[in-house]
């Protein structure tokens, strides 16, 4: 598309039509603008435009139309890859209706000089009421985009001198005649377009409805599938109900079957059952008794084991000495030293001496019993893969407090 708005002989512009009227006009430059991707109509993102290349004379005349489609993207640009040559097409156009002066040169979808480019074409209407051709001559005649109309250049001719001999009137005929003949072949032209038109826009409409029908008929069999589908399903649903429903039947012919024979065996086990009811009541209440006998024996047992924590040792005996501290009892766990024990801690340092120690050791008893194993045997207790110890000598620390695990039970090779 050229970017002058002018013509060899007049001007161009670019009509953009929609429901039979032109809704929109540039001038070339403004179109091939579009075309560059310069700029953007976001109106017409995503569409696919019917327009009209128009070429005028100077006199503002429609010389000559070419009807083409073009596609906006997303964000309202040309298609970039739109390359139909509507200028040069415009040149080879066929003669048209004559929209003011003269047959114009016609390109359209089935008027078009490269049938490779008709796909991309599209075909006016010339219905009465939605003409496109009246549509467009009534935007030229508006001049919206201010077209200079150039006043044709006058040039004084040679008048021509008829014979004396001749006849007037013959040349009026003559004359009369060869109009008739152009508006004869005028309007046959038109009529060929329109027909023309007409079958394209038949051929558009069919297209339209084989279409519609052959989605309408794959909607059609899609639902048929669906309920065949669903027919299917039900039938084996109700398949496996009635099977279902026989199975029931069966079973419960059998229990009542089953009920009636074993009605006289029902009676005996329900005999039997009391009978073993009165049984387990008896070595119920036989078991309540001993638990409760055995409740009496606690109860004598702590009072008999409390009498004898408090009562007062025998006099002259070991325990009355260590009460009275007329002699002592002294105790001796590693870490701790020798441990002088009171009269009331005897019973507690003989029951867990381990723990006594590592209270007075100031740690708790799992540590305690940590570092009593590295005191008692003070090499590295690393295991390697094999699971057995490393077993290097180490240092002995003394004091449970200062014992670190991990530290001082391994050797530098193995400290975490």
């Amino acid at each position: 598309m050229g970017s002058a708005d002018r013509a060899t002989d007049g001007y161009q512009a670019v009509f953009f039509v929609e429901e039979g009227q032109v809704a929109r006009q540039m001038r070339a430059s403004e179109f091939g603008a579009f075309l560059d991707g310069y700029v953007g109509l976001s109106d017409l993102a995503e569409t696919d435009v019917t327009a009209v290349l128009v070429e005028l004379s100077g006199d503002l005349l429609v010389q000559a139309l070419v009807f083409f489609r073009i596609w906006f993207d997303e964000e309202g640009r040309a298609d970039t890859s739109w390359s139909l040559p509507i200028e040069e097409l415009a040149k080879r156009g066929a003669k048209g209706p004559d929209m003011g002066a003269g047959p114009i040169r016609l390109v359209c979808r089935s008027q078009c000089p490269e049938p490779r480019f008709a796909e991309d074409l599209w075909d006016p209407d010339m219905t009465p009421g939605s003409n496109h051709f009246q549509a467009i001559r009534k935007a030229v005649d508006g001049n919206a985009l201010k077209f200079r109309k150039l006043e044709p250049v006058t040039e004084d001719e040679d008048i021509p001198v008829l014979d004396a001999g001749s006849s007037s009137e013959d040349g009026e005929g003559d004359g009369a005649g060869s109009a008739d003949r152009t508006r004869l072949a005028q309007l046959i032209r038109e009529q060929r377009l329109r027909i023309k038109t007409l079958q394209s826009v038949h051929r558009d409409t069919l297209a339209d409805i084989q279409r519609e029908h052959r989605l309408e008929l794959q909607t059609l069999r899609s639902e048929f599938s669906d309920l065949k589908q669903k027919y299917e399903r039900q039938r084996l649903s109700n398949e496996q109900l009635k099977k279902r429903l026989s199975e029931r039947n069966e079973q419960y012919l059998t229990m009542q079957e089953q009920i009636a024979a074993g009605g006289e065996a029902q009676k005996r086990d329900e005999a039997n059952a009391g009978a073993e009811l009165t049984l387990l009541r008896e070595q119920l209440d036989r078991k309540q008794r001993e638990l409760e006998l055995r409740d009496d024996r606690i109860v004598a047992l702590e009072q008999e084991n409390h009498e004898l924590r408090n009562r007062e040792p025998a006099e002259n005996s070991i325990m009355d000495h260590l009460k009275r501290q007329s002699a002592f009892l002294v105790a001796y766990q590693p870490g701790a030293g020798h441990v002088t024990l009171p009269f009331d801690a005897i019973e507690t340092y003989f029951a867990n001496p381990v723990a006594y120690a590592a209270e007075r050791c100031g740690i708790n008893e799992p540590a305690y019993r940590d570092w009593l194993e590295h005191y008692e045997k003070p090499v590295c207790r690393h295991a390697g893969p094999d699971g057995k110890a490393c077993g290097e000598p180490l240092m002995r620390v003394t004091q449970p407090a200062e014992f670190r695990p991990g530290v001082d039970d391994r050797c530098a090779k193995h400290q975490s």
